[in-house]
């Protein structure tokens, strides 16, 4: 069997910043496995396209630009909140903000947006909701663990079921 659409994939991989030497931004290994329903869209599509084809104890290795990858940082993405936002809001009130620390932040429209903060001055808070490996290089490589088809379940919710029911990217 081989990694194509509606099959539930079980990987082992790490990630690398810049290339095969990099320092590891993510690492699923045999005890903790990356496992997800292939083909439905919510996997980076050049990470897709390297893997397709693929057969289970094959191993992969490739690179993705930032392009291929979470796409280069957007300064707009860039933005100075009102300090006021973190002290009227019940769950960050009282919050010790610092550079570095990853928030989430809910927009007029009700949409939450994730975001590391920058700066933080007496005024305002600088933060950076670009995602966080944008304008990154990226290298994977691992091994694939099990290809199975997916379930008709699984094929309604358009993604991996786990054992415990729960829906799973």
């Amino acid at each position: 069997m081989t990694i194509s659409d509606h099959h539930v994939v079980t990987l082992s991989y790490e990630v690398r910043e810049g290339g095969p030497g990099g320092r590891i931004v993510e690492q699923m290994n045999v005890h903790y496995p990356f496992k997800f329903l292939f083909g439905t869209g919510n996997l980076l599509p050049g990470f897709e396209n390297a893997i397709s084809g693929l057969s289970e104890r094959d191993s992969f290795a490739f690179t993705l630009t930032p392009d291929q990858a979470y796409g280069f940082v957007e300064e707009g993405n860039i933005v100075n909140v009102p300090r006021s936002v973190f002290n009227d809001s019940p769950e960050l009130r009282g919050m010790e903000l610092q550079e570095g620390q990853f928030v989430a932040l809910t927009d007029d429209l009700g949409e939450s947006h994730n975001g590391a903060i920058v700066s933080v001055t007496d005024d305002h808070v600088r933060v950076n909701f670009n995602h966080a490996l944008a304008g990154k290089t990226l290298h994977f490589s691992g091994v694939v663990l099990n290809i199975r088809k997916a379930t008709v379940d699984e094929l309604v919710r358009g993604a991996y079921i786990a054992e415990d029911g729960l829906r799973k990217g």
